[in-house]
């Protein structure tokens, strides 16, 4: 009994400005190449039966030319597996809306055949494979059901989306749209077969039987996590996962992504001047094999005054900017050191466009909003308010982390 697990798709996320020719932007054409991949790989496995772990969009309300794409990738998954292989798909925190009224886009997915819950827990039972699958939605504030096996049932599946508390860094935290956190000792208390989890982009096990299958492609608005979690975990990448329910065999299926995201070594700047500065960073570049073309790069360097910032390679940071598909330099300046008075009180605290600064670098944005002029644009409003001098935008970037 083989069961095909994905989960956060994330059709119709949109990042950075480049657009592919057509028009559409280059990061949503990206992911939809990666789901196309996936698509194709799903139906070479031929599987038993599949389940999506919610997040098959990135936005509650996606643009016409992805749902297009959408219903002409499970259409042609549903089409090539046949009507006998069930497809079971359910909401994620990014599918559904707030307000219950507005209904959930995944249900156009219902006249191709598929099972989709997305308003409450059901329990889909498949008698002629000896399958029940209970599939929970991630409808936040809702008690879940009782999270309990079918005991008739030959095979029990538990596909859930939601967050296993202490299992994200608060770095990765989806603020923009909050997530169900799942009860880790009730699930394993259970005794499921199979437990398909959906939220957590890195293909992960976190107990005995349940998995994170991971996203398809580097849709959160912290990919630098992503990456460094995948290294940590040993995981090649993105992809989705075959699952044996009777012989408990499980395999990671990689599917190739055609953006390289580039997290280059740390520059550490400290008492380096602007030209030693500029030395390194062109060293860094340099050293990338391939080059840094259409890539996704961010170099971080670390400790640097602002007036040493300021006095960086203009010329050459926009050349390297033009050359990659997004090219960001995550300056660091040095740790405020707070120095006790007389009178006891503490003096070097940040100014109040340090503190903007650095509240709008760690933001959660939508996909499709610029980081730097987004961050260049609110410094410009607090100059209009205080008469302060704004810093140059060519180097800033997110915070230490970005958003997630």
């Amino acid at each position: 009994m083989r069961v095909a697990h994905l989960a956060d798709l994330h059709i119709g996320f949109r990042q950075y400005v480049r657009t592919a020719p057509g028009g559409m932007n280059q990061r949503e054409v990206d992911v939809g190449r990666a789901v196309a991949r996936a698509i194709d790989a799903v139906l070479a496995e031929r599987p038993d039966a599949v389940v999506v772990a919610g997040d098959v969009f990135h936005q509650v309300r996606p643009s016409n030319p992805a749902i297009v794409f959408a219903v002409q990738q499970f259409l042609k998954l549903r089409t090539g597996l046949g009507p006998d292989v069930p497809i079971v798909v359910i909401a994620g925190n990014h599918d559904l809306p707030r307000a219950a009224e507005s209904g959930c886009i995944l249900r156009v997915l219902r006249v191709l055949g598929i099972t989709v819950v997305d308003a409450a827990p059901e329990r889909v039972q498949l008698p002629a494979l000896g399958l029940s699958i209970l599939a929970v939605p991630d409808q936040l504030g809702a008690p879940l059901p009782r999270l309990a096996p079918d005991p008739e049932a030959r095979w029990n599946l538990l596909c859930i989306h939601g967050e296993v508390p202490g299992l994200l860094p608060p770095d990765r935290a989806d603020g923009e749209r909050p997530v169900r956190e799942l009860p880790m000792e009730e699930l394993e208390r259970a005794g499921w077969d199979y437990v398909a989890l959906g939220h957590y982009h890195v293909h992960r096990q976190v107990g005995p039987t349940m998995w994170y299958a991971g996203a398809l492609e580097y849709t959160s608005s912290n990919p630098w996590g992503e990456l460094a979690d995948e290294r940590r975990l040993r995981q090649p990448g993105k992809g989705f996962v075959i699952h044996d329910l009777a012989d408990g065999s499980h395999r990671f299926v990689p599917i190739a992504g055609d953006r390289r995201l580039l997290d280059l070594e740390p520059i550490e700047a400290g008492g380096l001047a602007p030209v030693e500065v500029d030395a390194r960073l062109a060293a860094r570049v340099a050293a990338v094999p391939g080059g840094i073309e259409d890539a996704v790069v961010r170099l971080r360097v670390l400790d640097i005054p602002r007036v040493v910032a300021r006095d960086l390679d203009q010329k050459q940071l926009q050349a390297w900017k033009r050359a990659a598909l997004h090219f960001q330099v995550d300056t660091r300046r040095p740790e405020l050191i707070a120095v006790r008075s007389g009178s006891g009180s503490l003096t070097g605290r940040p100014s109040l466009q340090d503190l903007v600064r650095d509240k709008l670098r760690t933001r959660l944005l939508p996909g499709g909003i610029d980081r730097e002029l987004f961050l260049s644009r609110g410094l410009e409003y607090l100059r209009a308010l205080d008469g302060a001098v704004a810093e140059p935008t060519e180097l800033l970037a997110p915070g230490p982390d970005g958003a997630a």
